[in-house]
């Protein structure tokens, strides 16, 4: 199921739209996954596992998968897990890609209301624009009139994870639906998202994949060298520098401002978790 909207629509709006024409259930947890937009590898072990913790929390607690939606980088590595799943299991998970209309390849095809349309996934190498991924079950797609862009989905998905943690699972106790970070692989930006969720009121707790490349693991490293406090010795905070300037082709002022927004990370870094494959290929969770 899919829904073209306006970039500025309300978040009450398409949750009433979610819960009531999709008919999905409120989720126990949300669990929202960020990371590099560009295909990478990730080591097959790495691969197995990952896919089997986000498959195994979102079965065991009824979770909401939010990813980008199209079918490149980490929603990749997400939509091969899903569809792993689906072909062994009867249980489905609801995972949702909320991606920008206009970069969506194949977009004229899903034009029409109330329609069913056939939507090719295949992807053409020539194109600037992204195939949607077809092991997620809905899709929200925001449309700011740009082409090719990315950013008309970035405030609306960020406002309709804050409306779905408000939103009471348990009378009783007045709690709200936890919403919690995934981080695999990325670009600098990712570490900006990071901050972003780590300040919001309440914070959103994250969990950092160490072992699948660029922010993912400069984030792990800044976590486990740092100090209460954001601190890290001079060595390290070189180190550091210099592996942000390889890793993303910056020169040392870029370098030394994404530096700035890693060590306010690690401020709050009691909210970070890091989860690791250790030798027997399951993750250990390496939180300080």
């Amino acid at each position: 199921m899919y829904i073209r909207v306006s970039y500025d629509t309300k978040p009450d709006s398409l949750l009433h739209l979610m819960v009531k024409d999709w008919q999905l259930e409120l989720p126990k947890l949300l669990i929202s996954v960020h990371g590099g937009l560009q295909n990478f590898e990730m080591q097959p072990k790495l691969k197995q596992v990952f896919g089997k913790g986000l498959i195994k929390a979102a079965m065991t607690t009824g979770a909401w998968i939010f990813t980008g939606g199209v079918s490149t980088g980490v929603i990749r590595h997400v939509g091969d897990a899903l569809k792993d799943h689906s072909s062994k299991s009867r249980g489905r998970i609801c995972a949702i890609g909320i991606a920008p209309w206009g970069i969506v390849e194949n977009k004229e095809d899903l034009i029409g209301k109330d329609v069913t349309r056939v939507y090719q996934t295949m992807s053409n190498p020539l194109s600037k624009l992204s195939v949607l991924n077809s092991s997620h079950t809905h899709f929200i797609l925001a449309d700011n009139g740009t082409l090719g862009k990315y950013g008309a989905e970035v405030k609306l998905r960020r406002q309709l994870e804050k409306h779905i943690s408000l939103q009471k699972i348990n009378t009783r106790l007045g709690q709200g639906v936890p919403v919690v970070g995934l981080i695999v692989e990325g670009g600098p930006n990712v570490i900006s998202i990071v901050l972003e969720c780590l300040r919001e009121e309440p914070p959103l707790p994250v969990v950092i994949c160490d072992g699948s490349g660029r922010a993912s693991d400069i984030l792990s490293f800044a976590h486990k060298y740092s100090e209460e406090g954001g601190i890290i010795n001079e060595s390290l905070r070189d180190q550091l520098l210099v592996t942000i300037q390889k890793t993303f082709n910056y020169n040392r002022n870029q370098a030394h401002q994404l530096f700035v927004i890693l060590m306010e990370c690690m401020k709050k870094k009691e909210l970070v978790s890091i989860l690791k494959v250790v030798h027997e290929g399951n993750f250990c969770d390496q939180t300080s």
